[in-house]
């Protein structure tokens, strides 16, 4: 296409707002070739293209790549021999000018891809032509935390799944884009609602749920593929949820609780189990030989007011693993108990082999925290084996909130927020995108509130105080930083590492970048117009490889919003 030429010279912001109008027609004027094209491609996703997910160089089946969620791709044709030659190959703009966390998912030369407003999107992966476009109707309660979003898709057998703001899990024909069915996750109402990308296993849609910081109590379910049937539900908080009454956090730390006075609340008020959050933000990593999956726990509610749940407040700020048949109970661990800073694990968790602390080589899970750390845990029965250093300033933790307000870092947002790393290994190396935003802690009184916003106090950033982030890669198998590189504004979104000795992420400047996955140098940028604020994925079409992401910005730093998705190729 000329357009395209024109925006591999021209480059930026500004061709892509100066081509945008006549992109749009030429993408209507091919839409009709390109249904012809993909018209006799596979729609049908089979349960062993899945499992070796990991190994597919030619698509980007999973929201984090594979099931072990390490977001590395095994195409090298795109490298660092080359990736200064990276120009766009097409862009395309959704009805939609919002946050933008979607994980494009590719299959046989087809792209599916979200907006903040649960609309779906199929398109031709080597054009950037639309195939079809599902709007989902939302009903009039969608109660949702930190800005309306979607992380995308799962695809399975002959469909697409979505779920939804208003907490429900739509199949669509993988094809059309038509509504197979439609089933109810859980009450809007009561404050329930759906961002993150369903994961399809074994015949079951998994689903957590999103709400904890509206006094809902926080789930996994499995739904039949099928039909939408509900299968089973693990609910994240358990009935008895005081725990062991925990001094001390994952690495150590006094945190400063009243163990005395909140055994007396809870003798006297019982288990507040009922409202005590516990969202699930993020995608299950799935091990086949276990047969078990394991995910990580969100904050406890009112996030900051500690004092009407007693407890350690299980399995909130949690690495847990079920059995995916039945969804029983195997392990966890929790990093922060009877969180009162709003730190949770949200940062999907992430399969991979590691050293432990004799130096053997055994399974492994890895989660990067809120606090600032990635850490390393067997995955036999969930156990902490290390922690790597600080990847973000630590200061004053963990002092308890007040009504003044009290400084502490990492802020509320992070370190690691949700978005997901990205691992090489072979390296033995985890690669993170950090923020540093330092805030004050701000404690209020405030009884539950039916289903509506319930923090417990405020959170709040510091006037006249620099923010920043960082990418940073990890050795997990000594917990070392390998490198580090700065950023002048907080990175939220995501990050891919591929075989070509790259990874790839954005920022909420505009600004998508490739650095060396060894040094962190970086080599390659392009200007997108709005921040780029989603994970990247990549695949490859009639053997040419690209690497695609979401410039829409983002609501939680307010970073420029936009509608684009933008490939990348080298020719």
């Amino acid at each position: 296409m000329n357009v395209l030429k024109t925006l591999a010279i021209m480059g930026g912001a500004a061709a892509m707002a100066a081509s945008a109008a006549a992109y749009a027609q030429e993408v209507h004027n091919a839409a009709g070739s390109a249904n012809a094209d993909m018209g006799t491609a596979s729609h049908t996703v089979s349960q062993a293209l899945l499992d070796h997910a990991a190994n597919d160089g030619k698509n980007f089946l999973q929201t984090n790549g594979d099931y072990r969620q390490t977001r590395f791709y095994p195409n090298n044709q795109i490298n660092t021999g080359n990736v200064g030659k990276l120009h766009p190959a097409w862009l395309f703009q959704t009805e939609v000018k919002d946050t933008m966390e979607t994980s494009p998912i590719v299959v046989n030369g087809v792209m599916y891809v979200t907006t903040a407003q649960d609309h779906v999107y199929a398109l031709n992966a080597r054009t950037g032509a639309q195939l079809w476009h599902y709007k989902q109707k939302l009903g009039p309660v969608t109660t949702f935390c930190c800005g309306a979003n979607n992380r995308g898709v799962a695809v399975y057998g002959d469909m697409v799944y979505l779920a939804t703001l208003d907490s429900k899990l739509v199949a669509l024909d993988a094809k059309t884009g038509k509504q197979a069915w439609e089933t109810q996750i859980a009450d809007p109402e009561l404050g329930y609602s759906e961002t993150m990308a369903p994961t399809a296993v074994n015949g079951k849609i998994l689903i957590g749920t999103n709400g904890g910081e509206y006094g809902i109590r926080g789930f996994v379910k499995a739904f039949d593929a099928t039909n939408g049937k509900l299968l089973w539900t693990f609910n994240t908080v358990p009935e008895n949820s005081q725990g062991v009454w925990a001094t001390h956090d994952a690495t150590g730390r006094d945190m400063h609780r009243d163990i005395a006075a909140e055994k007396a609340a809870y003798d006297k008020n019982g288990d507040p189990y009922k409202n005590l959050g516990g969202g699930v933000w993020q995608n299950p990593a799935y091990d086949a030989k276990t047969n078990r999956i394991f995910f990580v726990v969100g904050n406890p509610s009112p996030d900051l007011d500690g004092a009407v749940r007693p407890g350690d407040n299980l399995y909130t700020d949690s690495l847990v693993s079920l059995d995916l048949d039945t969804g029983k109970y195997v392990c966890h661990f929790q990093y922060i108990s009877h969180d009162i800073w709003d730190l949770d694990a949200v940062s999907p968790a992430v399969l991979v082999d590691v050293k432990d602390k004799a130096g053997k080589t055994v399974p492994g899970v890895l989660h990067a925290g809120k606090t600032g750390h990635v850490y390393v845990h067997n995955r036999n029965d969930c156990s902490l084996i290390r922690f790597s250093q600080a990847m973000v300033p630590q200061e004053n933790m963990w002092s308890l909130p007040t009504k003044e307000g009290a400084r502490m870092l990492p802020g509320a947002n992070g370190g690691v927020e949700w978005s997901p790393i990205a691992t090489d290994p072979a390296a033995g190396l985890a690669y993170a995108i950090n923020l540093h935003q330092p805030m004050t802690y701000h404690l209020e009184d405030a009884p539950y509130p039916n289903g509506k916003l319930w923090l417990g106090g405020a959170f709040k950033v510091i006037p006249g105080e620099a923010q920043s982030g960082n990418i940073t890669a990890v050795d997990y198998n000594t917990g070392k930083i390998a490198w580090q590189v700065k950023t002048s504004q907080p990175m939220i979104g995501g990050i891919l590492a591929t075989a070509g000795n790259l990874v790839f992420t954005g920022e909420g400047t505009g600004e998508f970048e490739a650095l060396n996955a060894k040094t962190g140098k970086k080599l390659w940028s392009f200007q997108a117009g709005a921040g780029v604020n989603a994970p990247p994925s990549s695949y490859a079409v009639d053997g040419k490889q690209y690497i695609v992401v979401g410039a829409g910005g983002n609501a939680q730093v307010d970073s420029k919003r936009g509608n684009t998705i933008v490939a990348f190729t080298l020719d």
